[in-house]
Parts: C-alpha cells; structure tokens; sequence
C-alpha cells in the first residue's frame, strides 16, 4: 500500500459542525454589535479560535485587550458547544462510517488532525469516541494551520513517518499544512478548488482508490 496511516481532518471531512460555528460567532458578533455573515464566516474554517475572533473583531470599532479575547473566545466556544449536544451518530454519514471501516480492515492507522479543541467531545457525539487510533487536535498544538504541527503530532502519535501518512482536508490551509509536513494529501469539499493536493475526492468514498 501507498501509505501507513490517514490523517482526518474533523470538521468538514468526518462531520460539519460548520452551521454551529456560525450560530455561536453569530450570536457573539451580534452581543458586540459587529457586522457578520456567512462569508466571513468562510474564512474561519480550519483557523484556530483565536485567530477566528480576530477575523470576527476585524469590524469593530472598539480595540479589545488580550483579556477581554479570552473572555470572548470561551464565550463562543461555551454557546457552540451548548449547540454540539445536538449531534447524535446521524450525523456521521454512512459513506464515511463504511469507508473508515474498510480503511480499517485494509491495517492502516487511522488519525485526527483537527485545530478544535472539541475534537474528542464531537468525535464522541457522533458515535466515533473510540474509533481513531491517536488524536492531535487544538489540545496539544500551538500554532494552526497552514502550520504543519497538527499533522507532524498526529505522525509522531501514530508512530510514522511523515512520508507514510495521508492527510485528508477540506480546507485550503489544511492542504498546506499537509505538504509543508512532507505528507501526501487528498482535497474534499472546497479543498478541491485550491489545486494543491495530491488527490481531489469527489466522494468520502473515493479515498479507497488512493490508498491501493
């Protein structure tokens, strides 16, 4: 086989959680009286939260201290994670759950190379808590992507080369992380558009033809 090991992306490539995050900095921007919609929420995806109230904060009018961010950032991520309780496994697609377990049987690592910090409690809320092999998320991480550090962990957590794993990504950054790691990567969703990956899926389903 061509690779060892596939590094997940979370949202965007296993489930979306895309329509919680914008309700949660809706409702955030809006307390603030900040101007925010669906495009600019766009440009959060695979960004890490800090990084995301910035790009929020970016209308505002009023300069925030680093403390007054915090207090924001877990304002937010309280309000998404009340709306996380939500998922139940229907939100796990069959295509991904069948796909992931012929992955599975064919012996490769499966990983989680994901920036959120929910990582686990998503992963949990849709039926996989105890799926992956390792998970590297925003818990062990101190820099997102396009940083390639989520995905070089989540290599060293398989224990693997960089060069065996398979990056799965959704997300332009994501697709950058993945080859400043040396990894080999397969675009999804509006990853495809970038250009830059080693594969473009049209379907979860289409990975097992990477793979062989």
């Amino acid at each position: 086989m061509k690779y060892q090991g596939i590094i997940f992306d979370l949202d965007g490539v296993i489930c979306s959680t895309d329509h919680y995050h914008y309700l949660a900095w809706k409702a955030l921007a809006d307390r603030l009286g900040i101007y925010f919609d669906e495009t600019i929420n766009n440009r959060l995806r695979g960004v890490s939260r800090m990084a995301s109230l910035e790009i929020v904060l970016e209308r505002s009018t009023v300069v925030y201290t680093e403390e007054e961010k915090a207090a924001f950032a877990e304002e937010k991520n309280n309000l998404y994670r009340e709306l996380l309780k939500n998922m139940s496994p229907a939100d796990l697609a069959p295509e991904v759950k069948e796909t992931l377990d012929a992955l599975r049987a064919e012996g490769l690592k499966l990983g989680i190379g994901s920036s959120s910090k929910n990582t686990k409690f998503i992963l949990s809320q849709i039926g996989l808590g105890d799926f992956f092999d390792k998970i590297s998320d925003g818990t062990n991480i101190t820099r997102s992507k396009p940083d390639p550090e989520v995905f070089l962990k989540g290599a060293e957590y398989l224990e693997l080369a960089p060069a065996a794993c398979l990056v799965v990504e959704d997300a332009k950054a994501g697709i950058e992380a993945a080859t400043a790691a040396g990894m080999d990567s397969a675009a999804i969703g509006d990853a495809v558009k970038c250009g830059l990956a080693t594969y473009n899926l049209t379907r979860f389903a289409d990975l097992l033809n990477c793979v062989d």
